[in-house]
């Protein structure tokens, strides 16, 4: 009584009288949609790995993995943080560096037993190892701190002279017992030394100091190298991330490089320009660099006031961590447009409070970024006084494709079915088949439009997957090919909303009776 999967035996070539029980795998395959509010980020950092996209949901995430926030252009941390301020919680943070990095490292007293950072940077310099007794007689107690952190403890190291030291290095190195693992924050090496163990406290910041590597980056350094080991934005291949920037790259040489990423990945690219930019200027430059393509988002270079509360200064940042920010914590078909972002306190037309300036952007001044493709944050918005996003457009000069809710819609449909779809490779072509991918398709669009990411106007269906022997004539097929024809129909976004008012002691006023409201009547 042999139980199979079906398709593993040859039901016409049975000999053996049996029951033969098959099972059957489900016939439609259910997507579910990928998530939407994975944001890339690229930049400098005081600690972590170099070059590693790093999973981040909060602040306190962010200081453990990297350190704090620095008050310097490419920061990683200064992004992060403005996007967690709009709602943004799901990050992968990427760190580079210009190769001058260096790791902090410290020689104990009288010894040659070396204690060198885990990564480098200049966070690695307020380390500290404090040598005690400890808990069981004749072994010894090592406590590695660094501020804003748990201690680590590598408690009861026996032995005497080189044993001992072999024994600490080896604890920190590899772990003490099953509570304590690996040290998470530095290496160490023996060094042979025979001294006798004495308690201590020694600084790493009187050792050889760790450095960031962040004096001369550029946007090409964020920019990184596509080859394996991939660094910078290269590294934020494959890791679902919808949205992407590079901290402060205002550089336009590499516009069109960051797009090129975005159309490949499916990753919204928010670019930015420098701080203090003309919109001539900026006009200019983006038409010299090429750049006229849905996969990205142009913010223009009014760079914001931000009250950076770590280092307790107020101080200028790119316009780039509110919007990908913002954008994160919207459903794929929404536009940022005329959405509230928090944390802004004045940008650099606008002034700082208490400066006395009050500059906002002129329908004119807004005509001539929006048509170039350029969107720009500013207050106040449509509907009130408040900081947001001024067009919700990216950087398409296509009226069709130029819209926030185009390029995530369109990415966010594309990635769910390059997700999925490919567990109908390799099988049978038949009228099956063309009926199990024409459902699996039908049933995701469906549940988009029941949940309000698809609609339409009149009520009628807006999309269509055409897969059967009439897109899939047989001498296609017979080559191994099978083709899906999707049509679908987005929402448009109320982007020039017009309200008609008529006026007047003459004005003859036409009522309506309300369907359903015997006796109600509208104005």
């Amino acid at each position: 009584m042999p139980i199979v999967q079906q398709g593993n035996i040859n039901t016409t070539a049975l000999v053996v009288p049996d029951l033969y029980v098959q099972i059957v795998p489900p016939q439609n395959l259910v997507l579910n949609g990928v998530p939407t509010n994975v944001v890339g980020v690229v930049g400098t950092a005081t600690w972590g790995p170099v070059g590693l996209p790093v999973i981040t949901a909060t602040m306190a995430d962010y200081a453990r993995n990297f350190g704090p926030i620095q008050p310097r252009k490419y920061d990683m941390g200064s992004q992060v943080a403005t996007a967690i301020q709009q709602g943004a919680s799901n990050f992968r943070c990427v760190r580079v560096t210009d190769g001058t990095d260096s790791a902090a490292s410290v020689t104990l007293p009288g010894t040659s037993f070396t204690l060198t950072a885990l990564y480098t940077g200049s966070l690695g310099n307020a380390l500290a190892i404090t040598l005690a007794t400890g808990s069981k007689a004749n072994t010894w107690r090592a406590t590695i701190t660094l501020p804003g952190l748990q201690p680590e403890v590598f408690d009861n190291i026996p032995g005497f002279g080189t044993a001992f030291w072999t024994n600490l290095a080896a604890a920190i190195n590899a772990g003490n017992g099953t509570q304590r693992g690996p040290s998470q924050l530095v290496a160490a090496t023996a060094g042979g030394t025979s001294a006798t163990a004495s308690a201590m406290t020694v600084a790493f910041a009187s050792g050889t100091p760790g450095s960031d590597g962040a004096t001369t980056i550029t946007a090409a350094t964020l920019i990184g190298q596509d080859t394996i080991p991939r660094r910078g934005l290269y590294a934020l291949r494959g890791q679902g991330c919808s949205i992407g920037l590079l901290a402060d790259a205002d550089d336009p040489t590499q516009y069109t490089t960051q797009a090129a990423f975005g159309l490949a990945e499916g990753v919204y690219m928010i670019l930015t320009g420098p701080a203090s930019d003309t919109i001539a200027n900026a006009v200019a430059t983006k038409a010299s660099a090429g750049l006229d393509i849905y996969a990205c988002k142009l913010m223009f270079g009014d760079w914001l006031w931000w009250n950076d509360q770590s280092n307790a200064t107020l101080r200028l940042v790119s316009p780039q961590g509110f919007t990908a920010g913002r954008l994160a914590n919207l459903s794929p078909e929404q536009s940022s447009l005329n959405k509230p972002l928090y944390g802004v306190v004045g940008s650099q037309k606008s002034g700082t409070p208490g400066s006395g300036q009050s500059t906002s952007y002129s329908a004119a001044e807004l005509g001539v970024l929006l048509q170039a493709g350029i969107d720009v944050i500013a207050n106040p918005q449509p509907a009130g006084s408040f900081w947001g996003v001024r067009g919700g457009h990216n950087s398409s000069s296509n009226a069709a494709t130029n819209g926030d809710n185009y390029t995530r819609l369109t990415n966010y449909i594309a990635a769910t079915l390059a997700a999925g779809m490919g567990q109908y490779v390799g099988q049978v072509v038949n009228n099956a088949l063309f009926r199990r991918i024409r459902a699996t398709q039908l049933s995701f669009l469906q549940a988009m439009l029941s949940q309000g990411l698809l609609g339409s106007q009149d009520g009628t269906l807006p999309f269509s997957v055409i897969c059967d022997t009439s897109n899939n004539p047989t001498s296609r097929t017979g080559l191994g090919y099978v083709q899906s024809d999707a049509q679908i129909r987005y929402q448009a976004i109320n982007e020039k909303f017009i309200v008609n008012m008529e006026g007047g002691q003459t004005v003859q006023v036409q009522r309506q009776t309300l369907p359903g409201a015997p006796g109600s009547l509208a104005a």
